[in-house]
């Protein structure tokens, strides 16, 4: 399942960040790859732990905690502090997959990578190129979004950022450990909320067809939670 979700940052929000970003001391990405990876990423990262990437992160993580759409699309359990990069003069990262399970910082504890987000902190007519490239069942899907506008995949794709060719692509990405493992049994406790949640305002609170529809996806979210 790939959803989209716009305006996680206001256009505000985006420009404070970019006024910080464009300042920061970047660093070569390929630092921070695992030894596959390390051979197709061709990037700039912002240093994991430093105070500009923490309150960036801390920052994007209270706007998704208010985003309705990315509660139910994701039933988060634990995500990954945001990390913030930088793509310019040619700068491109190869098909990969995401490590399958990851060490969150400063907390020893471990978490599973079931979904990747891609914050867009650069508007598309800054850059030339820099898709966001991901494999999924009808074939892969090339993503380009508004700045301030997120978009959410299953870390198991195969996916690519096509190279940079004009300016510079500026983004957040992290991971979410969802309390649903499967992304199948996921996404149809997605549709059964949104379809929910648009029958709500239209029947009474207290119709039965709509009753019984909330009982069963709150009894199959019971019976797929992982704790």
């Amino acid at each position: 399942m790939l959803i989209t979700i716009e305006n996680v940052l206001s256009k505000d929000d985006v420009h404070a960040f970019r006024a910080k970003l464009d300042q920061a001391d970047w660093q070569d990405g390929a630092h921070t790859a695992g030894p596959l990876a390390r051979n197709v990423k061709q990037n700039q990262q912002l240093a994991d732990g430093s105070d500009l990437a923490v309150a960036l992160g801390q920052h994007i993580l209270r706007q998704l905690g208010q985003q309705p759409l990315f509660i139910s699309a994701a039933l988060p359990n634990k995500v990954y502090p945001p990390k913030f990069n930088r793509y310019a003069d040619g700068g491109t990262y190869g098909v990969h997959v995401d490590s399958a399970v990851m060490q969150i910082p400063g907390t020893g504890q471990s978490m599973r990578s079931d979904l990747s987000a891609t914050l867009f902190l650069s508007e598309p007519d800054e850059y030339d190129g820099g898709e966001l490239e991901i494999e999924d069942t009808f074939g892969a899907q090339a993503v380009k979004l508004e700045a301030g506008d997120l978009v959410l995949y299953p870390s198991s794709s195969l996916h690519r950022v096509a190279p940079v060719t004009r300016g510079a692509r500026v983004a957040s990405f992290f991971w979410i450990e969802s309390l649903v493992r499967d992304d199948g049994e996921r996404t149809m406790l997605f549709d059964l909320d949104q379809a929910i949640q648009g029958l709500t305002p239209k029947v009474p609170a207290d119709d039965a067809h709509l009753l019984k529809l909330t009982g069963t996806y709150h009894n199959l979210l019971r019976r797929w939670t992982i704790t």
